[in-house]
């Protein structure tokens, strides 16, 4: 695939100490986001709940045309529109709105193929409910921001954008 010139100057790195993604372009800060990363601390192995580490890219930007809100399952749209109520009658449920980045890993080995593939463990970039907090891990292995921000950063970040995930 080839890459287009946005992809070459854009890089996300995600801080799992600081709970921060910061969007580089050019190599220099141009966006800063808190984040939610794993309750389970960094891994790579399937069925762990950890963040991955290391160098991944974005395979699939999902929901681009979805409202603020939107319920995702299975990567795909459920027709409902996340609300506080809806969370009360759900409240086990691990939310994912708005929009999804797909990450794959590009490490051989390491996040790639095998037990420790980060495509086949679904980890995603996500939108979370307002009421999650940011700064704290708490996901089940994925990246969790607010929805604004996970809407500015699809704009920004294209399929193809390097991921680098590091403790």
């Amino acid at each position: 695939m080839a890459r287009t010139s946005t992809e070459d100057k854009r890089q996300i790195i995600i801080s799992i100490s600081r709970q921060q993604l910061t969007l580089l372009n050019h190599d220099r800060p141009e966006r800063e986001y808190p984040v939610s990363t794993a309750l389970n601390g960094v891994g790579e192995q399937l069925n762990s709940g950890c963040t991955p580490r290391g160098r991944h890219r974005v395979r699939l930007v999902i929901g681009r045309r979805c409202q603020l809100n939107t319920v995702f399952i299975g990567r795909r749209a459920t027709g409902e529109i996340y609300s506080a109520e809806l969370g009360l009658q759900q409240p086990q449920r691990d939310w994912i709105l708005t929009r999804i980045l797909w990450l794959t890993g590009e490490e051989s080995a390491f996040n790639r193929g095998g037990e420790c593939d980060t495509l086949k463990r679904y980890i995603y970039i996500h939108g979370t409910p307002q009421s999650e907090p940011m700064g704290e891990p708490l996901s089940h292995g994925c990246i969790r921001m607010r929805n604004r921000d996970i809407v500015d950063l699809c704009e920004l970040a294209p399929v193809g954008t390097g991921v680098l995930i590091n403790e």
